[in-house]
């Protein structure tokens, strides 16, 4: 599969993170108009490619960037999954019961990481930016073949974030023709 970059486009999704309040959240990108997984006589199936994700979050109160300001707390996990389907949910809305939801292990992660802001890192996180520990790459993008996918995020119980900010997360992606043994597999495996 080429990165052929005349046919990559941009989309994005973005979630409020609500100041003071632990639990998760989500924001659902619909991607019907992007994917048709039923091949139709010679017309083959289509899903969409994503070849990187990049994430911010931002200070929404004041400064618009929450690495400038050192008195900002917060620590998150942030995650784009396919066919999710959870809807848009405030911070707190979302129960995420088990940490497999943001685990390398879960079929639908198409890239996950951790945010922890200035105020609250240590030695062993970076502070400012969404650490990235799935993603996927030009070689071996995420293909996804369901409708939906969902910008989820868990603020953690110990940090709660100290400003309301923005979560955003940008897909570079194309439409991909799919044969039927790749279509079916795929289907399988992003079942919720």
């Amino acid at each position: 599969m080429a990165y052929d970059i005349k046919n990559v486009f941009y989309l994005d999704a973005s979630a409020t993170i609500t100041k003071g309040t632990a639990g998760g959240g989500s924001a659902q990108l619909d991607l019907s108009a992007y994917i048709d997984p039923i091949a139709r006589g010679r017309q083959k199936g289509t899903g969409l490619a994503v070849y990187r994700t990049h994430y911010s979050i931002l200070n929404s109160e004041d400064t618009n960037e929450i690495a400038t300001k050192s008195t900002d707390e917060g620590i998150a996990a942030v995650s784009l999954q396919a066919g999710l389907g959870i809807g848009d949910l405030a911070t707190g809305g979302a129960q995420f019961s088990t940490p497999e939801a943001f685990s390398t292990s879960n079929q639908l992660l198409v890239s996950g990481g951790t945010f922890y802001s200035p105020n609250s890192a240590t030695t062993a996180a970076p502070t400012g930016e969404v650490n990235m520990y799935v993603e996927p790459s030009e070689k071996v993008p995420y293909i996804i073949v369901r409708d939906n996918a969902c910008l989820v995020y868990c603020v953690s119980n110990e940090k709660t974030f100290t400003s309301t900010s923005l979560l955003a997360v940008r897909l570079e992606c194309a439409i991909v023709t799919l044969d039927q043994a790749t279509l079916n597999q795929l289907l399988r495996t992003q079942t919720v």
